[in-house]
């Protein structure tokens, strides 16, 4: 189960304000791009960075755990995170579309994300 694009974008809006709440500024004014873990999504679901940049996962879920798992590039899966929680990646993958899953919640409810990167 995957949500619909328009599910998606009312999830992605909400897990904006989410961000917001618990770092005290919207996720377009981090450092480096962000990619929050809401209601089974990434977000946003898609992104483009360029080859070494650096990504960070957060969650912004009040009870539930996720992880990031760039699974077919042989990465092992990241630790669970809870609330306020994540980890920095460098995009060190060879240029093209990487998916990654979220280990608990990627088989049930379709949570996978991809990362487009560029030379």
């Amino acid at each position: 189960w995957a949500a619909s694009p328009e599910a998606q974008k009312e999830i992605c809006a909400e897990a904006d304000k989410r961000y917001e709440e618990v770092f005290g500024h919207p996720p377009a004014a981090a450092p480096q791009p962000v990619v929050s873990m809401y209601k089974h999504t990434f977000c946003p679901s898609q992104l483009t960075v360029k080859q070494g940049a650096v990504v960070k996962f957060v969650n912004v879920d009040k009870r539930t755990s996720h992880s990031f798992w760039f699974r077919d590039a042989g990465r092992p899966e990241s630790d669970r995170f809870f609330q306020g929680e994540g980890a920095a990646m460098v995009m060190d993958l060879p240029p093209g579309e990487h998916k990654y899953l979220c280990g608990p919640h990627w088989e049930q409810e379709g949570m996978i994300g991809t990362v487009t990167i560029t030379p």
